[in-house]
């Protein structure tokens, strides 16, 4: 339900919500779900059907039950059901969920297998899987052998693993219907109503809609456009502060975690200013690199009397839902990935929403009872927002999904059946780069993967983190590289709360490497290993225990990988030299010269980048470094650098740079 215009103050529209209740028993929650009435009438439907596009409203309870409907009806039963999510907290907390609820431990009936972490056994016939997961399962396997029924859901979300997933799934299907084996059932699950593209795609399979339990919600939009969207939600949390009943819980979306760690010491500074007779604010902030307790915390009811106003990126627009929400503050902002195949530069940017995404965040304010959603932006400006969000295919570099089909032996990559085809500029571009780094070449016309592509695709990593790895040998620092990958495949392991910037920077000081972040990240990983991870060191230290808990364990099965593919491990001990010309070898292709006018240029496209603040050499002018990445704010940042001599650059990749000075001169 709508309300449109934003000029009357909230106040005389808000009432107070019923009181909450506990939560009924499992069993009861189970059936009070709106997909419970639809049981019988879908299950005779997905029983006659190999394919079937499923919509489901935002609270229909799609997503945990019917995996399970399917396994009591006995449908799929000869193999696993697996429910592919774009997230990994989204699978772990599912497959908890789902396991609870058939009253089986976690890992037996119902297990989840995420990137670094496999909760499964020979029992388990639910599973939940990142797409990413079962994507690298079928280049084991193709066909999908084990799998009788592969439900695809959030599919709408489009991440770049789905996208490909999508077309895998498709041609496993069809090869085991041609060899007469065992149907694979796929059912493809969306909240959003726009599913004509999947239904298409999978040969005009019969799309399903399931009524949801979505409350009514009231929006309100802005009078003028705002031209600073943080101050217009800083306006909007106080103002509903101050006039909604304090039982009512706030969820703001922001972009990311600067800001959102910004946002909350300005929300609580002012909050203690308030006046007195005003329900106690307690902010929250919800982003992926926070801290696992930490993010649990949105989870909880706040204390009687005290309101809780969770700040948080788009981690919080689907799967996971924050009970006792009531208003939501939609920013219109996202930080997405967009990747130009021109300049060879993949960078984070500050972008707005698409109208589905802004539906989405909606929706959060009427899980429960109705709600209000306040859009910090006009009607008109909504009106011309993209309708759907741009699949991340047709934005993000390619180089790592490329090097999949490769291994998956795709005959010919470049007819591979996307449904959304992604440029072909950014295919050549993606190809090139797998060609730079040695992954791959032509044979009779076809493109292979070379013996280094073949052993770059057994890692679980973007591929020049595998040519990392596999270059280490030469340089005698394999144990060395094995950690720094290993901690930059988690979430942060440095906790920096904005609040105590003078205390982190004091107790930092002592890890700290002049020759960048990799060294300087593998000397703090170095100490937590030599206390066992202490969890007291962590809090002095301001370190994330838990990331740097996995990190160890992702190390334990890279390593693992190494020693199947016989690479020679060895330490470089305290010579860091090695290490850096290892960076410089498989970074080739992300490095940036100091300029006379004490700008940085990336070598390759000339770029003008600047040094990310949060680097530890944000105050040296370091001649020359390699960095992991790019962020796109007011300017493009390097992220994660370590300092490298040009000359280096030069012995990775001769024919490359003799290229790119060619084209220069041109």
């Amino acid at each position: 339900m709508r309300a449109d215009g934003a000029e009357e103050p909230p106040a005389k529209r808000l009432k107070a919500g019923p009181p909450r209740r506990a939560p009924p028993a499992l069993d009861e929650r189970r059936r009070r779900l709106p997909v419970f009435q639809a049981r019988g009438r879908l299950l005779s439907r997905l029983r006659s059907l190999d394919c079937a596009i499923l919509i489901g409203e935002t609270g229909s309870g799609k997503t945990t039950q019917v995996p399970q409907y399917l396994y009591e009806a006995g449908i799929g039963r000869q193999g696993i059901i697996a429910v592919t999510q774009p997230r990994r907290v989204a699978a772990i907390s599912l497959a908890t969920r789902v396991s609870d609820e058939k009253k089986t431990e976690l890992g037996k009936l119902v297990g989840y297998t995420v990137r670094f972490d496999d909760l499964t056994s020979d029992e388990t016939r639910i599973k939940f899987l990142t797409d990413g997961m079962l994507l690298r399962e079928a280049i084991g396997d193709p066909m999908m052998q084990k799998y009788s029924v592969v439900i695809l859901d959030e599919a709408h979300e489009r991440t770049i693993h789905t996208d490909v997933l999508l077309g895998v799934v498709k041609a496993a299907q069809k090869k085991r219907r041609g060899l007469g084996k065992l149907p694979l059932k796929v059912i493809v699950m969306s909240a959003t109503m726009d599913v004509d593209e999947f239904s298409q795609y999978f040969n005009d399979a019969p799309v399903l809609y399931l009524q949801g339990r979505q409350h009514p919600i009231q929006i309100f939009y802005t009078k003028q456009p705002q031209s600073d969207y943080l101050q217009a939600a800083l306006v909007t949390i106080f103002q509903i502060h101050q006039e909604a009943p304090p039982s009512q819980d706030m969820l703001v979306f922001l972009t990311g975690q600067e800001e959102i760690e910004a946002m909350t010491k300005t929300c609580r500074d002012i909050s203690k200013q308030l006046p007195d007779g005003l329900p106690q604010m307690v902010v929250m902030p919800l982003y992926a690199s926070l801290p696992y307790s930490q993010q649990l915390r949105v989870f909880q009811p706040a204390p009687k009397g005290h309101r809780k106003v969770i700040l948080s990126t788009n981690i919080a627009e689907t799967s996971v839902t924050i009970a006792g929400i009531k208003f939501v503050v939609d920013t219109g902002m996202v930080k997405a990935k967009k990747y130009s195949p021109e300049i060879g530069l993949e960078v984070l940017a500050v972008q707005r929403v698409s109208k589905a995404q802004a539906w989405q965040r909606t929706g959060r304010a009427g899980r429960e009872d109705s709600g209000f959603c306040y859009r910090l932006y006009t009607e008109l400006e909504f009106e011309r927002f993209d309708k759907m969000t741009i699949p991340e295919i047709q934005r993000c570099n390619l180089a790592s999904v490329m090097l999949q089909l490769l291994a998956l032996r795709i005959p010919n990559v470049l007819t591979f059946d996307f449904m959304s085809k992604p440029s072909p500029d950014a295919v050549k571009a993606a190809i090139e780069q797998l060609d730079v780094l040695g992954a791959v070449e032509r044979r009779e016309g076809q493109l292979v993967l070379t013996p280094l592509g073949r052993k770059m695709a057994a890692f679980p990593l973007e591929p020049k983190f595998s040519k990392t790895i596999l270059a280490s040998p030469k340089f005698r620092c394999t144990e060395e590289i094995l950690t720094i990958v290993s901690l930059y495949s988690v979430d942060s392991v440095l906790y920096n709360p904005p609040s105590r910037r003078d205390e982190v920077q004091a107790v930092r000081k002592k890890f700290i490497s002049s020759e960048g972040d990799h060294l300087t990240l593998l000397s703090l990983y170095r100490a937590f290993r030599k206390v066992n991870g202490n969890k007291t060191w962590c809090k002095q230290n301001f370190v994330n225990g838990r990331n740097m808990m996995l990190a160890s364990d992702i190390r334990a099965q890279l390593r693992d990988i190494c020693v199947k593919l016989s690479i020679p491990i060895e330490s470089s001990r305290l010579d860091t030299g090695n290490i850096r010309r290892c960076l410089a070898h498989s970074l080739f292709t992300n490095a940036a010269e100091l300029q006379p006018d004490g700008t940085y240029r990336t070598v390759d496209s000339q770029q003008v980048v600047a040094i990310h603040p949060s680097s530890v050499l944000f105050h040296c002018q370091p001649a020359c470094v390699v960095f992991n990445g790019l962020l796109h704010t007011n300017k493009r940042y390097m992220r994660d650098l370590c300092v490298v001599d040009a000359d280096w650059l030069y012995d990775a990749a001769p024919d490359y740079f003799r290229r790119k000075l060619r084209t220069a001169r041109n």
